[in-house]
């Protein structure tokens, strides 16, 4: 790892402007946030995480319980 490299980056960021921190941080977001529900949901149906689930017998209908 290359700390002192960090280092200086921090001070570098440190040494800007509010206004060019709020802009750093706007360009940086598109590779720090975090997926959505919809691109999760897809990814699982694309990796078949829950196909498992298509030989589970069916346990429940929708004759069960309350109508809520």
């Amino acid at each position: 790892m290359n700390t002192k490299l960090v280092e200086s980056i921090v001070q570098i960021v440190l040494s800007l402007t509010t206004e060019e921190q709020e802009l750093l941080t706007e360009k940086l977001s598109d590779f720090l946030s975090e997926p959505s529900t919809g691109e999760l949901v897809q990814l699982a149906q694309n990796g078949g995480a829950f196909n498992f689930l298509d030989n589970e017998p069916d346990l429940y209908t929708l004759a069960d319980g309350e109508p809520v």
